[in-house]
Parts: structure tokens; C-alpha cells; sequence
């Protein structure tokens, strides 16, 4: 008897260890720390969907030095979160990403002023100091200012570029009129130091008819004509899917998942339940397809550069509904 339930322990012990080695590994390189801009994953990692789906799921926050392109590029992901404006630049100087799905329907890009600046319309940004986000930020705010005619260079007439660190002192400190903000982030730290909404003029890119894609998720292409590697994406998208569907109905459990992944201890839980709750309705009737309208639109506003716009040609390949197409089966 006792050398049956041994050997039955040993059996049950191999075909736990048999599970084990069957759960594909996947790596994702996020675009930031861990903040409710990536929820989503961290839900479906917490809550189990990526095991259920026979994934061993591993989530590399990002950070101010971290570029999620060179990291794909040098093989230390599988699959990033990026936009497509720094995605599309990435693939012109040879590196081929592909995005493969878009859990980001709307953009929560914008340009937060001071009233007392006198800016109403972006008419006013002529001689002002704007703040910018570079590492590939800074793409969409390139393309409108030369829709726009103005310059970046500081020359007069033009505007002068402020390269923004990635906190709102600049405009606390009045050394911009203008910053990036997000309507989930930086927006909301410029009002929890004591701004009033009534103080300040925001621009958002999407009324502007210059919104780019944001928080895609890219492989390398030379991925995707390897069937296996579909199936598994398909796999890592469709439960990422369902940890945003969690994110957005139970948005209180998914800032406590959230502030659990963070290391650097710098979030608070105040500001990730706004951010959480600013991000779902980025995220709101996204099933992770790409709307190719929306891609058509990015792609224009990006070659929209005069002498220097940030793509030069139309990209062939730059997307694939593959995986999003086998998700939904």
C-alpha cells in the first residue's frame, strides 16, 4: 500500500512537473512602470487568465532609460507596449515591428496650459516654451506643430521645445507655458499640487484631429511567419483582452493588482484608482483589433512633416490581424 501511494505521489509530482514545462513562456516589455496604464496584464497575470490559457506570462516594467524597441530588437521580449508613432519611426530605421493588436481605441495624449499665458487656441503656442516628452513621444507632437506652421527650433515665430523629464515641474515652476500630460496621468499630478482645472487650457490631441495610436502591442515580423509563435500571441492577447474586460468592471481590485507590481513604491493608491479610471475609457469597446482608419489616420498625421517629417513613406507590414483574427476564435 505505501509503495502504491509513492509511486501514485511520484506520478502526481511528474504530471505537475509535465504542466509546468507546458506553460509557454512569454516576456512583456511595457512602455512605462507599473502604473493602471498597464492593468490590464497585470489582471490577467494575477487573476490567472494567462495561466488558464497555458501561459507562463513575465511583465518587464519599463522606465525613463528604457525603450522598449531596442529591447525587442536585442531579443529581451517577446512583446512590447508601444505607440505607434515611436513603433512605425522604429521600423523606417530597420527595425520591423509589427503591431499585431491595439487594446488602446482612443488617445489620452495632451498639451496642459497655463491660463495666465493667454494661450485659448493653439494659435497661441507662437513664442511660447512647450514641455516634451522625446524617447519617441515626441513624434505626435512634431507632426501638429507642422500641421500647425510653427517651428520647433525656438526661432521666432515658432515655438521653443522644452524636453520634459517625465514629471509636470515645468509647468508648477513656470518654466514652460505648456506640458505633456496623459489624461490618466500627468494631467491629474498637476491638480492633486494644488492647480484648479479652472487655471489651466488642455488641447487634447484627439479634438485636434491629430490623435495617434497609443499602447499597441508589436512583435518583430519575422515572428509572425512562425504558426506557433501566432497561435501563442493569440493566446497572450485574447486573455490580456479579458484582464482589461476584469480592469474596467472591478476598477477598485485592479488598482490594488496594480500597486502590488510596483517596485519603485512611488504610487499612490489616490492617484492610480483616477488613473484606472481615466484609462477604461481609453480601453472601452476595444476587443484588441486595430482599426485600420484609425492606423490610416496616425500614418498621415506622421508624414505630415514638411522637410522633416517623422516617417517618410507609407510603411508596408507595419501591422496584422492575424493574431487578433485567431483570438476570436
Amino acid at each position: 500500500m505505501k509503495i502504491t501511494l509513492a509511486v501514485a505521489g511520484l506520478a502526481a509530482l511528474a504530471l505537475g512537473a509535465s504542466a509546468a514545462q507546458a506553460q509557454e513562456k512569454v516576456t512583456l516589455q511595457l512602455k512605462w512602470v507599473a502604473q493602471a496604464q498597464f492593468a490590464g496584464y497585470f489582471v490577467a497575470k494575477d487573476k490567472g487568465f494567462y495561466k488558464d490559457a497555458g501561459l507562463d506570462v513575465t511583465i518587464k516594467a519599463g522606465g525613463p532609460d528604457i525603450g522598449p524597441e531596442q529591447v525587442i530588437a536585442g531579443g529581451g521580449a517577446d512583446v512590447i507596449v508601444d505607440w505607434l508613432p515611436a513603433a512605425l519611426a522604429a521600423r523606417e530605421k530597420g527595425v520591423p515591428l509589427v503591431n499585431i493588436a491595439q487594446p488602446f481605441k482612443k488617445s489620452g495624449l495632451m498639451l496642459t496650459c497655463r491660463k495666465d499665458t493667454g494661450i485659448k487656441d493653439p494659435a497661441g503656442f507662437k513664442d511660447k516654451t512647450l514641455g516634451v516628452w522625446f524617447y519617441g513621444n515626441e513624434y505626435p507632437f512634431l507632426s501638429w506643430m507642422s500641421t500647425l506652421g510653427l517651428k520647433t527650433d525656438g526661432s521666432a515665430g515658432g515655438v521653443k521645445v522644452l524636453k520634459q523629464g517625465f514629471n509636470v515641474d515645468p509647468l508648477l515652476q513656470k518654466q514652460a507655458d505648456c506640458i505633456s500630460t496623459m489624461t490618466y496621468n500627468e494631467y491629474w499630478q498637476v491638480i492633486e499640487a494644488g492647480v484648479k482645472a479652472d487655471d489651466l487650457v488642455v488641447f487634447k490631441y484627439e479634438d485636434q484631429g491629430v490623435a495617434t495610436l497609443e499602447d499597441g502591442l508589436y512583435v518583430m515580423e519575422d515572428k509572425l511567419k512562425d504558426a506557433k509563435f501566432v497561435e501563442t500571441m493569440a493566446k497572450f492577447v485574447k486573455a490580456s483582452m479579458k484582464g482589461w474586460d476584469y480592469a474596467r468592471a472591478n476598477a477598485g481590485e485592479a488598482v490594488k493588482i496594480v500597486l502590488a507590481n510596483d517596485t519603485t513604491g512611488a504610487q499612490t493608491e489616490g492617484h492610480q484608482t483616477t488613473m484606472m479610471g481615466e484609462v477604461n475609457k481609453l480601453t472601452e469597446g476595444s476587443d484588441g483589433s486595430l482599426d485600420e482608419a484609425a492606423y490610416k489616420r496616425t500614418v498621415g498625421t506622421l508624414m505630415k512633416g514638411g522637410s522633416d517629417p517623422v516617417i517618410t513613406k507609407e510603411p508596408a507590414g507595419a501591422y496584422s490581424h492575424a493574431v487578433t483574427d485567431k483570438a476570436k476564435m
